[in-house]
């Protein structure tokens, strides 16, 4: 008589429940014949069904977690977890093969495909849906995306919402520079009173560097507060030329500087000594360059003072500070500081320094007469801290 053989496969549904692929063999015995060992049964071995867990189940699953896939027996030797776009979650298995975890977050809003092998060559899939997002965080990102900047520009991110869980969120940020430059990321409060995180490295950066930074944040809960973000995010830029504005209120010049060479001498007016319109001192970075613009001293708090259109202007902080040209005050420049907290100069020198300049020189005010310096957080101001106090602002060390 001829014999069959059957093998089915059956792959159950998500979740806590098994997914088995049942495997049977069978063999029937050969006319009726009992005398040489051929009309026998011949019992096949069975292979115990593949059983296998996941930790998220289900059409409505809550995201935030790593996916996590268990076998109920034997050795898990590959296991593949994609979304509906194509994209993959990376993971590993376990030293007992028992386990394979994902090294990122389920995103919300997604859709999974979970597919497994074990070491008898069985297999068993399931899918899960993670629900959307309640709230849905996003992040500013600065510098722009192939810039090039100066040597005092920090990496900057700004929170559309509250991250309460800073060193989670800090975990998941990358800075990868071309020569191993030293750095922390910082956590402080915007200006706009938004939460932001900086990195610094431990001095200036080296012209030339080429600096790249991964958020790879998709999937990562805010916190309370903060919802989730629901994409990774990334920037690559490159350090420029090494120049220094040194403005130094007691001589009321500027000087300007590349690569450690003295290229100009500026006399400035920089803000009246004594009061708020007095300028900010200390370590900064050039934050903008925004060109003629109108400047209305209504909007940083000072009443009527001003209200003009003022050309060559470059931003330094955000509560106001700019170096700009000033020709109304000609006779000053040098000889008095008599501004509202602005270095200001002749329109042909603002003029100049304005085209060489780039976002991120280093802006360092010294002399008497300032109104100290500005609170991190008002521009990039991280520069006045030194080294030690700037890590402790990093959540890895407590900050």
């Amino acid at each position: 008589m001829s014999r069959t053989r059957r093998t089915a496969r059956i792959a159950a549904i998500a979740g806590s429940a098994l997914l088995a692929a049942a495997l049977t063999a069978c063999s029937g015995g050969s006319g009726g014949g009992t005398g040489s060992g051929d009309g026998k049964n011949a019992e096949m071995k069975q292979k115990t069904p593949m059983a296998i867990s996941v930790n998220l189940a289900g059409s409505e699953v809550k995201a935030g977690e790593p996916v996590k896939v268990t076998l109920a027996e034997g050795k898990l030797t590959q296991v593949k977890v994609t979304d509906a776009k194509g994209g993959e979650l990376v993971g590993q298995i376990s030293p007992d093969g028992r386990t394979w975890t994902s090294e990122r977050n389920a995103s919300p809003g997604g859709e999974y495909k979970v597919e497994a092998q074990n070491g008898d060559g069985q297999s068993a899939n399931t899918q899960f849906k993670t629900s959307a997002a309640d709230k849905v965080n996003k992040v500013s990102i600065y510098p722009g995306k192939n810039s090039t900047v100066g040597v005092a520009q920090p990496v900057s991110l700004v929170f559309d919402n509250p991250v309460k869980n800073k060193a989670e969120v800090e975990k998941h940020l990358k800075v990868t520079t071309s020569n191993n430059t030293e750095g922390s990321w910082g956590w402080m409060t915007d200006y706009s009173g938004k939460d932001r995180v900086d990195w610094r490295p431990k001095d200036y950066w080296k012209s030339g560097t080429d600096v790249k930074v991964q958020m790879n944040l998709n999937g990562i809960n805010s916190g309370q507060g903060g919802g989730y973000f629901v994409r990774d995010y990334n920037t690559d830029f490159k350090i420029g030329k090494d120049r220094r504005l040194l403005v130094n209120l007691d001589t009321r010049q500027m000087t300007v500087m590349e690569d450690g060479q003295t290229v100009k001498t500026i006399p400035v007016s920089a803000g009246t000594p004594g009061g708020q319109k007095a300028s900010w001192s200390g370590k900064m970075a050039l934050m903008s360059k925004e060109g003629t613009i109108n400047m209305n001293s209504e909007t940083v708090g000072l009443g009527d003072a001003y209200n003009k259109m003022v050309d060559s202007s470059m931003r330094v902080t955000w509560s106001g500070m700019y170096i700009h040209a000033a020709p109304w005050n000609e006779g000053k420049f040098g000889r008095v500081n008599a501004s509202s907290g602005c270095v200001g100069m002749s329109s042909g020198n603002a003029a100049a320094l304005f085209s060489m300049a780039q976002i991120g020189d280093v802006i360092e005010v010294s002399g008497d007469g300032s109104k100290g310096n500005a609170k991190l957080g008002n521009g990039y101001t991280e520069w006045n801290l030194s080294w030690d106090e700037w890590k402790a602002k990093s959540a890895a060390n407590g900050g």
